[in-house]
């Protein structure tokens, strides 16, 4: 990592509220490589950027590759934890390892439909009368709540079975121990054993107030009796009761599902944050930023149902509440739950909580929507700084605020694919990313492919709508002077003017320099022009080859197969589809082949010696 991109994440890390919440790490291709939780966000992900000499392999191979990071905010800890949870399962980051081990979130589950209640874990939730609690976080958390209660109420730790199981056994060593009321030989009713597990109930559900004075009373007496470990057992029973009456109020009923929409305007932008509630928990969240000439105020609520409309035309699933964090005029929340219910073909409430749980969720995400407007802020005022340098750099008129770059890609002198990236104001617009397959593949070559690549982009710029009818301020080339050469005798004879420039790497396939048609451009001394410009052709270069790679991938295999004697098109095609891969054709036997529609013995015969020869 460089020294300014550690600049900018330790001071992006020092700007964060002392906020509990989850961080999401990201390295330079976008994707989440950590998730991690906190109780203080600005501590704990500063702490990443200002690593001491003592930090481990892992912390410090992981903080070299992050790029940026995001961050979402709780109340509590224990609501960053189950966040935390989801998020893992969501990305399945490469440095998280601690909370893989579940396929789908665990629940304590009260069997108070038995005559002896057990507390168990389990990850299906059943109509059976038994009371489930969670889902939570991951089996360590589960396994540590029904250790709790195991200490603090002294129920069975064994697997056991009442009253099945009365008298058959002598009662294990945790009678002894004063840890466990023994239904096993009857020291306890069956009416006081299901008084015991409902007080376990109530500790589930937070009512942990009755407990703890239970507790501590008995603490004091054991202490009196100079039964210290004992005493010990409950003052750790207590504190561990005091941390589960935290609450979980992002874990929810299981059967909560929601949309809790926050909104976040300031004279420069508009953020919008959704959290998407699941089965009681956060399943998903997304921000929108707009720029200020599409700031929502509070008298524009139709922007706000166009906004609605938009996002829940493109959503399959829409539940049955959406909650919102700001004031919505009545007509046009009518409005909008009309089309909602057209939409989901059921009905849906569009509320705006007042108070209890509901509405410090939303007070949640809009806290979220005020850091993503900060955060958008901030790196508007560096982009426009890059890219006014740039254009000082490159001697512009304008600051370049849409630039197009321009890759080239092929396999030998067949299936040449061009690829074109967009950036707008500093930022990657994929949407408008376009791949070119070239029409005059024999004999062409990059030159003449690039030629071609830019005629007809330039031919889209009459078009009345879309992207191709934007004028870009700069086209970037992935390649030196000719190619610049080639470009710039295109748009004279189109009678077009767009500042056309190269880029070009040096040895170790860094950018090196930008280039006319007859001069070079040193950008290594300006750093952030240099990392933007690096990105650029970093991110051309992988678009585009990725594309060669998708639309010619099966091609070539076919092409490959047209070697063999008595193999054309159509059985080449027949064959892959039957065998799916190269290799599986390779390994495959003569009765085998004969069994693709098509293929005969002689066929089979030839595909079999030509592999086995090759």
């Amino acid at each position: 990592m460089n020294e300014e991109k550690l600049s900018y994440l330790r001071e992006k890390a020092s700007k964060l509220p002392k906020l509990p919440g989850v961080y999401i790490m990201k390295d330079k291709n976008g994707k989440v490589i950590y998730v991690g939780k906190s109780r203080a966000h600005r501590d704990r992900v500063s702490q990443y950027f200002h690593l001491s000499a003592d930090a481990n392999l892992k912390t410090f191979r992981m903080v070299s590759q992050i790029d940026d990071f995001e961050t979402i905010f709780c109340d509590t800890e224990i609501e960053a934890l189950t966040l935390e949870n989801t998020k893992i399962k969501q990305y399945t980051p490469k440095y998280n390892i601690l909370l893989k081990d579940s396929k789908s979130y665990p629940y304590i589950k009260v069997t108070m439909n038995e005559k002896y209640p057990r507390v168990i874990q389990t990850r299906k939730r059943e109509n059976d009368g038994a009371k489930y609690f969670g889902p939570y976080s991951g089996m360590s958390v589960v396994y540590g709540v029904i250790g709790t209660l195991e200490r603090s109420l002294s129920i069975p730790m064994c697997k056991r079975q009442f009253p099945r199981d009365i008298g058959k056994e002598r009662p294990c060593i945790y009678k002894q121990l004063g840890r466990c009321v023994a239904p096993c030989d009857n020291s306890i009713s069956a009416e006081d054993y299901y008084k015991v597990m409902q007080c376990a109930v109530s500790i589930l559900r937070g009512n942990t107030r009755d407990a703890i004075v239970t507790l501590n009373e008995q603490m004091l007496s054991h202490a009196e009796n100079e039964r210290f470990e004992d005493a010990a057992r409950c003052r750790d029973a207590i504190e561990a009761m005091k941390r589960l009456g935290e609450g979980q109020k992002v874990v929810g009923s299981p059967d909560d599902e929601y949309d809790v929409i926050g909104v976040h305007s300031d004279d420069l932008s508009t953020a919008i944050s959704i959290f998407y509630v699941r089965s009681g928990i956060i399943a998903d969240s997304e921000s929108f930023v707009f720029g200020a000439s599409e700031l929502v105020t509070d008298d524009n609520y139709e922007y706000m149902t166009s906004f609605f409309t938009d996002l829940y035309s493109r959503r399959e699933y829409i539940p049955n509440e959406i909650l919102l964090s700001f004031e919505y005029d009545e007509n046009e929340r009518i409005l909008i739950e009309s089309f909602l219910r057209d939409v989901s073909g059921h009905a849906v409430n569009v509320k705006i909580p007042q108070k209890g749980e509901n509405k410090r969720l939303c007070e949640m995400v809009e806290l979220n929507a005020s850091q993503q407007a900060k955060q958008f802020k901030e790196k508007a005022e560096r982009d426009t700084k890059t890219l006014a340098k740039l254009g000082e750099m490159l001697a512009l008129d304008d600051i370049p605020e849409r630039i197009e770059a321009y890759d080239i890609s092929n396999f030998g002198n067949e299936h040449i694919t061009a690829g074109m990236i967009v950036s707008e104001n500093g930022k990657l617009v994929k949407n408008d990313y376009r791949v070119f397959k070239i029409k005059q593949q024999q004999g062409a070559d990059d030159y003449s492919a690039m030629r071609e690549v830019l005629s007809r982009r330039i031919s889209h710029l009459s078009d009345e709508t879309g992207s191709y009818s934007k004028i870009p301020s700069l086209i970037l080339l992935d390649g030196g002077m000719t190619h610049v050469g080639v470009a710039k005798k295109l748009f004279e004879e189109l009678n077009i003017s767009i500042p056309v420039f190269g880029m070009v790497k040096d040895e170790h396939h860094k950018t090196r320099t930008l280039v006319t048609d007859t001069e070079e451009i040193s950008i290594a001394k300006e750093q952030s022009v240099f990392v933007f410009v690096y990105k650029l052709q970093e991110e051309v270069h992988r678009f585009t080859v990725s594309k060669m790679d998708s639309s010619n991938r099966k091609t070539l295999k076919t092409s490959s197969l047209e070697k063999i004697a008595g193999i054309g098109p159509s059985k080449a095609k027949k064959l892959l589809v039957h065998f799916k891969t190269i290799s599986a054709l390779k390994s495959a036997s003569i009765d085998e082949i004969m069994q693709v529609k098509g293929i005969g013995m002689a066929d089979a015969q030839n595909i079999y010696d030509y592999f086995k020869e090759n």
